[in-house]
This record gives structure tokens, sequence and C-alpha cells, in this order.
């Protein structure tokens, strides 16, 4: 992964409607119908580059969202004048950029070292290769499952949880949200990269707003 492709993206001009999590950079737009998000989705698809790219137009009622990428490993220079001509078709046709709209869901599947089982995942879930730790919708609408390779020395804990990535002006809503539905949280040293929280069964999920929302990480959150 380029850690330097994703911060040049993030600290561009003209990429304001744009959140980059783990899955990429995602901008989510407003409109009237679903005829206008057609129309949108049409004039977007004639932005230099995009046609091959591999990314990802999901159209909706009221809703047309964009992905750049499926990753964000997968970022590059391009991207961000790809993003700026995207956003200036949007803004051409009126559509309005919703930040709070885009959200990156994950399974995270913990093991040990050797045990890691990624191709029962694949292959239980229909899903595709992104990289070597993880499988992906191909459709790209299904969430990410990725597996977590624990420190042998670290007790197998919650071998499962759910990793929420949302724009870094919305983390902390959702969090109080989680909260207050009665939700706790577990770790927060990372906080605002991410926060771990758990139910009250002891089930654990991450809000992350990486990286989004953060300069730079240590680690996973739920190591």
């Amino acid at each position: 992964m380029s850690r330097q492709a994703w911060r040049d993206f993030l600290a561009a001009g003209g990429v304001e409607d744009w959140v980059v999590l783990h899955g990429g950079a995602t901008a989510a737009y407003d409109v009237g119908s679903l005829a206008e998000a057609s129309a949108l989705a049409a004039e977007i698809s004639a932005v230099p580059g995009l046609d091959g790219s591999g990314a990802l137009l999901t159209l909706a009622d009221r809703r047309l969202t964009v992905r750049l990428t499926r990753g964000i490993g997968f970022l590059e220079p391009h991207h961000v004048e790809m993003a700026q001509a995207i956003s200036e078709v949007a803004r051409r046709r009126g559509a309005v950029a919703d930040r709070g709209a885009v959200q990156e869901v994950q399974l995270a599947v913990a093991a040990r070292p050797g045990d890691l089982d990624v191709a029962f995942w694949r292959a239980v879930l229909g899903y595709d290769t992104l990289a070597d730790d993880n499988g992906i919708d191909p459709l790209g609408h299904g969430s990410t499952v990725w597996m977590q390779d624990l420190d042998p020395a670290k007790p197998l804990r919650h071998a499962m949880h759910v990793d929420v990535s949302v724009a870094r002006e919305h983390a902390v809503r959702r969090l109080e949200a989680a909260l207050a539905a009665g939700g706790r949280v577990v770790e927060d040293s990372e906080a605002p990269a991410w926060w771990v929280l758990s139910d009250r069964a002891g089930n654990r999920v991450c809000i992350a707003s990486w990286p989004d929302g953060a300069e730079s990480v240590s680690g996973d959150p739920s190591d």
C-alpha cells in the first residue's frame, strides 16, 4: 500500500466531495430521481480515464455513488484529476455531495499465523480476490472480508468483529449513536482514527475514520 498516494489525495484541492476509506476514494451524490442519477452517471462515465479504470458507479432512486478504486492501495496520482473532474460534472448538474452517506462495512476474521482460511471465506461467499488477505463482493455491494493475522502471543478472543468506516466529520456522531443504543467503549487510545466498542454481550465493532480522519496509524484497532 502506498501511503503517499492517499495522503496526496486527501491534501489535494477540489476533492472535498470525496471520502477516503480502506476501500478507496468514494463520493455519494444526492439527485432528484433515478433518471437524474442515470443521466449523471452517463456524463461522469465520459470523464477521461474513467472507462476501463475499475471504477464502480452505483445508482439508486435519488443517489449516485462513485468509487474510484476497489481498495485504497490502488489510488494513484491521476485519480486526483479524475475526482476533480467528476466533482465538476456533479456541480454542473446540481448534484449535492453527501459525505455522511459514505461508509464501508468490513467483516474481520481473526486467526493465528497458519490458520488464516481466506480461501474458505471466498468460496462460501462467492467472493473475488483483491489482496492475499481478503475477499471482495464481485458486484461491489457486499462487505469486504479481511483475515486478521493475530500475534501468537495474544489470546484468540472475539475471532470475528465488524469494522465500520465513515467520514471523519461523522465518526463521533456514529459513536454517540452506538453508545446511546447501549454500546460501550473498549479502546479509544487511537481516537479519532478509531474506537473499539462492544455490545452488552461483548461482541466487538470498530468505528473508524481511517485514513480520512487520521494522518498515521500504528496497527489494526482490534489487535
